[in-house]
């Protein structure tokens, strides 16, 4: 087949497109910048905003599926910027799959749209979405999720929406890198009392997902017009977890911490305080964070699994293997 990736020059992204590439299948990418790394691969490159529907268009012309993948990540900033992206971005990919007769659209959420800041214990799909949201990242993929789903249509464009949860792996470079200098600067705390289990999905297995899913979009009705959580089998304790991390970069175990009500109260101040000044980048806590970093968030697959056959194609083991060599080989 002939598949469209956007964002196929991001961490997620790059593993789907090189995946699908090692499937035999051909792959245009549509992405805002320039990356080297796609300038190595025999793929068609388009650079250009999700926001302008004519290059949507033109980026779904003479395909028979887009992975949705690219969106603006972040814990602060303008309503706008989110919405005009994630939202409508998402929406102006719906129009021109249907104007350009896309057959199959993968679209890329987050376990996020549903968080309502309470634990999550092996939680499933019935999970509503919630009345109020803690940033604007969540709420506005929740629209973007919702506009896909509701445009499945078993007879015209089959649409599937997958949450891959704390995705990692070799060549992030964003929470991997951000754990390692904070824990280097001193700056790294634990929030809460660290008995909170997440679920998290190795990057190679998260791209898996998504050429599962549209396989079975091409073969079945099955999984057509549903959301899946997509993550290893089993959860781990986070704070157990990121200290396994340090030590594949040579570092001690997190050893300062906070209560979640402190961060709570820091991450209110300092949210208030990029929202008002001009201060660089994003605030190091909000709220949000640090019901993320004190809550339990774990998912189940069982629906992902028997209906798109959903398996990892990397164990933990290896993944961390790989992992400790690129981390033992940069300077961090």
């Amino acid at each position: 087949m002939r598949a469209l990736v956007t964002g196929g020059g991001g961490f997620l992204g790059l593993y789907i497109v090189e995946q699908l590439l090692a499937a035999g299948h051909d792959v245009r990418v549509l992405c805002r910048g320039r990356y080297k790394a796609l300038t190595e691969l025999p793929v068609e490159v388009m650079t250009g905003d999700l926001r302008y529907v004519p290059k949507v268009e033109k980026a779904c012309s003479d395909v028979d599926a887009v992975f949705h993948v690219a969106a603006i990540p972040g814990i602060s900033g303008a309503w706008k910027k989110y919405y005009s992206i994630n939202t409508v971005g998402a929406e102006n990919v719906i129009a021109a799959c249907h104007s350009q007769g896309v057959q199959r659209l993968v679209y890329t959420s987050s376990p996020s749209v549903v968080f309502d800041g309470r634990d999550h214990i092996d939680a499933d799909e019935s999970l509503p979405y919630p009345e109020t949201w803690l940033s604007h990242y969540p709420h506005s993929k929740a629209l973007g999720e919702q506009a896909v789903l509701a445009a499945n249509d078993d007879d015209g464009l089959r649409t599937v929406s997958l949450r891959p949860h704390l995705i990692w792996g070799c060549r992030d470079n964003h929470l991997i890198p951000r754990l390692i200098r904070k824990a280097k600067s001193g700056r790294l705390r634990r929030v809460g009392d660290g008995s909170n289990v997440v679920s998290m999905v190795n990057v190679e297995n998260a791209a898996a997902a998504h050429l599962q899913a549209e396989k079975s979009l091409r073969e079945s009705l099955t999984a057509a017009g549903n959301a899946y959580f997509i993550n290893e089998p089993e959860s781990v304790n986070l704070w157990q977890w990121i200290d396994q991390l340090l030590e594949l970069a040579g570092l001690p175990a997190v050893q300062k911490s906070i209560s979640y009500s402190g961060a709570c109260r820091v991450g209110s101040v300092l949210e208030t305080a990029w929202k008002w000044l001009p201060l660089p980048g994003e605030p190091p806590m909000t709220p949000f964070v640090a019901a993320q970093l004190a809550g339990s968030h774990s998912y189940s697959i069982a629906a992902a699994q028997r209906d798109f056959g959903f398996h990892p194609v990397v164990s933990m083991d290896v993944a961390l293997s790989k992992l400790q060599e690129e981390i033992r080989g940069q300077d961090l």
